[in-house]
């Protein structure tokens, strides 16, 4: 006598909804890390030169406007600068040398036309660096919609020419790595297939009319 066993579509739907929340929280701890560990992911022109990362982007204009002290901001950046350090000369950064690391001691003094002209990276970059702190406590869609302006803007001025740069070494370019940061972004967010189910509209079924009903009986 053969005994045939079959999983419950509730330990199935339990099942996929646990590796569902696995895969978006894997991809925020690896969006985080992308983003403070300061994983080149593109190159544009700031306030303090030159800029590859979002959180480079954000801490010049943090110290711009005076925002954040400038503790906060070094702590932002020193993680990222230490496993620079540490990967290619296999030292560690001073803390009070860390600004001048990445030419922030004069952002104050630089033309803040340089950052209006590409709102979308700024604003992106923003939203990313927020957006990696709150997918490690709670899933959302920051972190996806900054990736998405970052690109918007790269692709502006990169192939639109918006606005136009004749200077190839300050030219726009974009890392490979950038791709990573976009799936990691879609994927850091979670969602609720039984929720999308359950609110969508139950179309009514057309039911005959008697008229037709009679005549078939006829």
């Amino acid at each position: 006598m053969a005994i045939t066993s079959s999983a419950s579509p509730s330990s199935s739907a339990s099942s996929s909804k646990g590796w569902l929340s696995n895969i978006s929280s894997i991809a925020s701890r690896i969006f985080f890390f992308l983003i403070f560990l300061q994983i080149p992911l593109f190159r544009v022109p700031c306030r303090s030169g030159m800029c590859t990362t979002p959180l480079h982007v954000t801490s010049s204009q943090l110290l711009a406007s005076e925002i954040f002290p400038v503790p906060v901001v070094k702590a932002l950046l020193y993680p990222g600068a230490a496993v620079n350090s540490i990967v290619t000369n296999m030292t560690v950064p001073n803390w009070d040398n860390l600004l001048n690391i990445y030419n922030l001691t004069s952002v104050k003094e630089a033309p803040a036309v340089t950052d209006l002209q590409r709102l979308e990276v700024l604003a992106g970059s923003y939203f990313s660096v927020a957006g990696a702190f709150v997918c490690l406590l709670k899933p959302g869609r920051m972190s996806m919609f900054g990736t998405l302006l970052i690109i918007w803007g790269l692709v502006k001025e990169g192939i639109l020419g918006k606005p136009a740069n004749k200077d190839p070494t300050k030219a726009v370019y974009v890392y490979p790595t950038m791709l990573l940061a976009l799936v990691c972004a879609f994927s850091s967010v979670k969602y609720d297939v039984k929720k999308v189910v359950r609110n969508a509209p139950v179309r009514p079924v057309a039911k005959p009319l008697k008229s037709s009903s009679k005549s078939k009986l006829k």
